[in-house]
């Protein structure tokens, strides 16, 4: 497979820290040989916290501030963010028209993000959160087709979005993978924008030990330090 050289990256997610766990290595590593990563967050993550003292609202400022901080260690640009409620979201054309709407705004060449087909894994006892599939699967039909033809959502078209072809999509599948990105040198940096979650960690250094652990099993499959996975499409 042809190596991957982006320009323009965009991460879309549905939760503050989603990006950071699945493919902020690779972006981490992308930034500094010189490309531009702007993070899309779909969700308000007004519902991820065992904290009972919390209100919804108060939750929403503290994981925008988070991935606001995490974004920053990793040289990301800028982090947009929608406001559907944690747990909430749906896989429907508001959804994808904010997709489209910041793909046409800053024209990525490559899209990363969940891979919708992840529902379970038995073996590992995980069910994959119903906002991630929601996410990967809007992103998939933003990008092909509503962000490239002009005839889809007429209405970003007249505020003068032109419609745009994405050339490479990645996706993080636990299970599969057809592409790796060795990320040996910016692993720390991965990490500590990671750690920028506060809020999402009991345990923080055994979470942040976990993905160390994760990104070396796949690091050992390119016979480097540590690496990331993805399902690549590169767009006809």
């Amino acid at each position: 497979m042809q190596a991957l050289q982006p320009k323009v990256i965009l991460g879309v997610a549905a939760h503050p820290d989603d990006l950071d766990f699945g493919m902020s290595g690779s972006i981490a590593r992308w930034v500094n040989e010189g490309a531009t990563a702007y993070y899309l967050i779909l969700t308000n993550g007004n519902k991820g916290s065992e904290d009972r003292t919390l209100k919804p609202k108060q939750l929403r400022e503290i994981r925008r501030q988070e991935q606001r901080a995490a974004a920053k260690i990793l040289g990301v640009s800028e982090v947009f963010f929608c406001d559907y409620n944690d747990g909430e979201l749906d896989c429907c054309k508001p959804v994808k028209n904010d997709i489209a709407k910041i793909i046409r705004q800053i024209k990525p060449d490559v899209v990363m993000t969940m891979d919708p087909t992840m529902v379970y894994d038995a073996p590992r006892g995980f069910i994959n959160h119903p906002d991630h599939r929601a996410a990967g699967q809007a992103t998939l039909d933003a990008v092909y087709p509503l962000a490239r033809d002009h005839l889809a959502f007429p209405e970003l078209l007249k505020k003068g979005l032109e419609p745009h072809k994405v050339g490479t999509v990645l996706l993080v599948n636990f299970d599969h993978s057809n592409f790796a990105v060795d990320i040996s040198e910016v692993i720390e940096t991965k990490l500590r924008a990671l750690g920028a979650h506060e809020s999402q960690f009991a345990h923080k250094q055994q979470t942040l030990d976990l993905v160390r652990d994760i990104n070396k099993q796949s690091g050992s499959k390119l016979k480097v330090a540590y690496a990331e996975e993805f399902v690549r499409i590169d767009i006809q």
